[in-house]
């Protein structure tokens, strides 16, 4: 039994949600998302919650209802509360600047890397050692966070490079004489 799976979804004043067939439909405050239930559960909405139930006892069907249920509470809290991933740029005169819809980030390489923010996501550069990239998709904003995290990854040596906030970077000791 999935214990994720056997918890409905409540739905918060101000998110309307919609179910017909497989397709759930969740509108909010910051915009509307939608996800394609598999086949193999089935997804209804009654008294403000949206639960998921497997259609049978196979393998597949108990994999994809706890699956179903966590991508419909991620569309809920992404249209209630949006999504915000924090990145933070360490070395020196390493640095990052938002123009209009690209991200200028300076990583050390002989040439800036230039990359083009997504549609549906926002950048925002406070400081320019500090990224962060929000959203209501929680896995766009995840995955723009680590192509950009992927462009300088932290090195276990000096610490250098793009990494998540309060992320641990397992420090080596350097060469010794």
């Amino acid at each position: 039994m999935s214990r994720i799976g056997k918890k409905p979804v409540p739905v918060p004043a101000g998110v309307t949600a919609a179910v017909e067939g497989q397709l759930v439909k969740v509108k909010g405050a910051k915009g509307e998302l939608s996800f394609n239930a598999p086949d193999n559960v089935a997804v209804s909405f009654a008294d403000g919650q949206i639960a998921v139930q497997p259609r049978d006892d196979s393998k597949r069907a108990r994999a994809m209802w706890g699956m179903t249920r966590s991508q419909v509470a991620n569309l809920v809290e992404g249209v209630s509360k949006g999504y915000e991933k924090k990145l933070e740029i360490n070395g020196v005169g390493y640095k990052a600047a938002v123009a209009g819809k690209v991200l200028k980030l300076s990583l050390g390489y002989s040439h800036d890397v230039d990359y083009e923010i997504p549609a549906g996501i926002t950048i925002v550069t406070p400081k320019p050692t500090e990224v962060l990239v929000s959203g209501i998709d929680k896995q766009s904003v995840g995955q723009t966070a680590a192509e950009i995290r992927d462009f300088r990854s932290p090195e276990p040596y000096q610490g250098k490079g793009v990494r998540y906030a309060g992320e641990f970077i397992f420090r080596k000791e350097g060469k010794k004489k």
